[in-house]
């Protein structure tokens, strides 16, 4: 497992990188403001269906059985299992592109309803979603094609894809000039890339020996069982899409600018979560299906224990340096350009609180594997609609009853996270399906001590680098404190790794 999980996590840490890379271009050419807050909503508006239609739902309702039917023997149902739900897939996607191209406008006033009051802002987020919205359909078709070839234990090309947006992002970015604004070059560069990752995954599957085709759709029992698992998943993964909405309603309704500042923040705290809690999830799932497939419950609670010790290693001092230097991270990475101070320490806010709930996040994931590889997909969805329900609730309270801003709204995010753990881990415990190790109690400690050692030493670092330049260039001098944070912070977390390396999920 270790090994797939360095090859996914090594092109999904490449993706970060990239997306990384375009979303610095991002806040220097469009700053932090209307066209930035247009644009976001016409970017997040895809996003939102994808997490319901893609990976949301295929990964829980369709891995597991197709794995299940691979690992059994039954190549040629799974094939045929794997194109009755491609063609089911089309035809959903079909429908809801032509309702959401047709209703958009309506749709922005109900998403981002502050856009109202601001003249031509409705009008233009409508014109950028309408360019972006078809991204949804391609992808779901590429989404399809990364689970089946995970299934296969090929995961370096469901890995890889997702670069190719932020290329063509970047891309088009850069050609800006040619675009009547910055907002629409962004657009048709998402567009673009969802062009390119299909056919980047079409190439990949026919190179693996995996392949779909297209048909119509066909009612088959197998097909039945699966759409009654996508309702379950959809009502849970419909649940979590809520929370973003409810954010981005609120944000509008906040000065112009906070939706920009929150999307910064989230995107920093999306680094580390996107690496680690996609990397561990993606191959945990397969191989506890492969496992209780073949009755080897033991291997799949020793692989589930040692994904949920190393999302903690990784995760926890990134909570420890987001708490200790968020101004530090975001005024090196983004105050360039259109994008100033006030908007980094907007954004450093929402980073700090988003941070707190960065391992929920992560272990989310590996928790639901307990059911998901066992084809049980209610009980998560109930998890999730306790957690968001109360995810929401916070952030009324905290936004509209105590009058924050978005630090609010990401502080809700994460307390919502955490609730659904609890939820996730009451259950399994409850059922006898999830069972702690003791080699797992064992590594807390060094983990704890471990993520200490990574925050105190990047807070000195930034701290002792900031006393020690007079430089007139506020961008050096972030750029140097966040340089000497990551050299500090990286040799106390190496050094305590290294000491209690036997007690790490890091060896054999």
């Amino acid at each position: 497992m270790f090994k797939r999980l360095l090859s996914v996590g090594g092109f999904t840490l490449l993706s970060r990188i990239t997306g990384f890379f375009r979303d610095v271009l991002m806040a220097s050419v469009l700053g932090k403001g209307a066209l930035s807050d247009a644009f976001l909503v016409a970017f997040r508006f895809p996003n939102y269906f994808r997490a319901i239609f893609g990976e949301g739902t295929l990964n829980p309702a369709f891995l597991p059985r197709y794995a299940a039917l691979r690992a059994k023997g039954h190549t040629e149902e799974a094939a045929r299992f794997g194109d009755d739900v491609l063609a089911w897939q089309i035809v959903v996607q079909a429908v809801l592109l032509i309702l959401a191209l047709v209703f958009m406008p309506a749709i922005v006033r109900v998403l981002a309803p502050g856009f109202v009051n601001q003249p031509g802002q409705v009008e233009l987020a409508s014109t950028l979603s309408r360019i972006t919205f078809p991204y949804l359909i391609l992808t779901v078709v590429v989404v399809q094609l990364s689970a089946m070839l995970n299934a296969n234990e090929k995961f370096w090309a469901a890995a890889a894809w997702s670069n190719f947006l932020n290329l063509a992002m970047i891309a088009t970015i850069l050609l800006a000039a040619w675009f009547p604004n910055a907002a629409y070059a962004a657009a048709c560069g998402v567009l673009l890339g969802g062009v390119i990752e299909l056919v980047f995954m079409l190439w990949a599957s026919r190179r693996e020996g995996v392949f779909l085709k297209l048909r119509l759709p066909h009612w088959t029992p197998a097909i039945k069982e699966f759409f009654v698992a996508v309702g379950a998943v959809t009502f849970g993964t419909a649940s979590v899409t809520v929370s973003p909405f409810v954010d981005t309603i609120i944000a509008s309704l906040l000065p112009s600018g906070s939706l920009t500042a929150l999307y910064y923040g989230d995107r920093i705290n999306q680094l580390p979560l996107g690496v680690l809690g996609l990397a561990l999830g993606t191959v945990l799932l397969p191989e506890m299906s492969t496992r209780l497939a073949k009755g080897d419950v033991a291997g799949s609670d020793a692989a589930q224990n040692r994904a949920a010790s190393l999302a903690l290693l990784l995760a926890l001092p990134f909570v420890l340096v987001f708490l200790f230097i968020p101004g530090t991270i975001m005024r090196a990475i983004f105050a360039h350009g259109a994008f100033n101070q006030e908007a980094a320490a907007s954004a450093a806010v929402a980073l700090m609180a988003y941070g707190i709930g960065l391992p929920a996040m992560v272990l989310v994931r590996i928790t639901a594997s307990t059911f998901y590889a066992r084809h049980d997909t209610a009980t998560p969805a109930r998890a999730t609609v306790t957690s968001i329900a109360s995810n929401i609730a916070i952030k009324l309270v905290l936004v509209l009853g105590c009058g924050l801003g978005i630090e609010g709204i990401a502080l809700g995010t994460a307390i919502g996270a955490w609730v659904n753990v609890g939820m996730l881990t009451w259950y399994g415990r409850r059922q006898d399906l999830l069972h702690v190790q003791p080699s797992f109690r064992r590594a807390l400690l060094p983990i704890m001590l471990a993520a200490a050692a990574a925050g105190a030493g990047a807070w000195g670092g930034a701290t002792l680098a900031g006393m020690g330049l007079h430089l007139h260039s506020h961008t050096v001098r972030d750029l140097v404190s966040l340089l000497a944070a990551g050299v500090v912070g990286c040799a106390g977390y190496g050094a305590v790794v290294v000491v209690f390396r036997r007690r790490l999920p890091i060896t054999r």
